[in-house]
């Protein structure tokens, strides 16, 4: 594959990469016009809340981040400090309780994210990945269907979050990932 369409690939990665930032800005923002109740009020969704599903979000990206750290390439941009989570925890875990430590920490993690797309490799999308699940079932599969992954797990928690949010009267306005193409 010539070094043109590697590059091609990692622009992708790293375009996503600024609009989950952007995105996840916006979405923080509009979920501050919930009080703090409401956020934690159980409406439905696969985890319960606006802050439990935010909270597996973060523990999600945390769990994939620190697979992709563990695949040989350093990454300086992925500390090991930030992507702790307490022994045991699952999908499911409130890894914050306080919503300012929640968007604290996504925030963070989104500036890592963004940092971590322009240390990989050129060819670091089409490596092979290998890990256990969260079942220690072992898994290994190109390094570019993770990344896809990662970015859709995201995409997809928080379309649940704008619907949680328009069902209680909150427009988080513009979220198309193609709005981000002119900034």
């Amino acid at each position: 594959m010539p070094t043109d369409m590697h590059e091609a690939f990692l622009a992708n990665y790293r375009w996503l990469a600024r609009y989950n930032r952007w995105f996840n800005e916006r979405l923080y923002d509009a979920c501050e016009a919930l009080p703090d109740e409401e956020r934690r009020r159980d409406r439905g969704a696969f985890f319960g809340s606006v802050h439990g599903t935010l909270n597996h979000l973060v523990w999600g990206d945390k769990l994939w981040l620190a697979r992709f750290a563990a695949q040989g390439t350093t990454f300086a941009s992925l500390p090991s400090g930030l992507l702790a989570v307490p022994p045991g925890a699952v999908h499911a875990t409130v890894l914050h309780d306080e919503w300012s430590a929640l968007r604290s920490d996504r925030s963070s993690l989104d500036v890592a994210i963004e940092a971590w797309t322009l240390e990989m490799p050129t060819d670091w999308p089409l490596r092979t990945m290998r890990y256990a699940n969260t079942k220690g079932v072992a898994r290994e599969h190109p390094m570019w269907q993770a990344l896809t992954h990662f970015f859709n797990h995201q995409a997809h928690h928080r379309g649940q979050v704008t619907t949680l949010l328009a069902q209680a009267g909150i427009d988080p306005g513009l979220t198309d990932a193609i709005a981000l193409a002119g900034r």
